[in-house]
């Protein structure tokens, strides 16, 4: 590259309809979590990765997940899954025990007052989250929204996009 180069000059810009798009799902993005954890904090004293947590414990039948898979189910690291399960522990909402089979492998296994919690916390999560985005949309759009929401979400999470982070 030569002083008459930009670095620019083959980047192939936002049109204004992009542009539009990129702006809306940013606010999207950046509003909602807040809200929802707002919403979670106030009404059942719970973060929203918390919630997550218990939310996935409490739909495997057993009520026990590797911390690894857990981890990965609630869309967090292993490191934060760690600091959240610590917490999680102090309320007597989860115990973290090595698995029978391996003890290398930890689990994380609800306990009946954290079932009680995420049970008592759903309702009005869901109410929060009909209100912020379904109540807007028709059913057709959310479907849509839906199956655009996951293509994104492969080719954000894709080995091609994961090699260049």
């Amino acid at each position: 590259m030569d002083d008459t180069d930009s670095p620019t000059d083959d980047v192939p810009w936002l049109d204004a309809d992009e542009r539009r798009t990129w702006l809306a799902l940013l606010q999207l993005t950046t509003l909602l979590p807040g809200s929802v954890e707002a919403q979670l904090g106030r009404d059942a004293g719970l973060s929203f990765f918390e919630y997550s947590v218990l939310a996935v414990l409490s739909e495997r039948p057993d009520g026990i997940a590797r911390m690894s898979q857990l981890a990965m189910m609630a869309n967090g690291s292993l490191s934060r899954l760690s600091h959240v399960a610590r917490r999680l522990e102090t309320k007597g909402f989860i115990r973290r025990e090595p698995l029978p089979e391996d003890g290398r492998i930890t689990v994380a296994v609800l306990l009946e007052p954290g079932r009680r919690a995420v049970t008592a916390a759903a309702p009005g999560h869901v109410r929060h989250v009909r209100s912020l985005l379904f109540t807007a949309l028709s059913r057709a759009e959310q479907v849509e929204l839906g199956r655009l929401a996951a293509k994104a979400v492969l080719a954000v999470d894709s080995p091609v996009s994961a090699a260049m982070r």
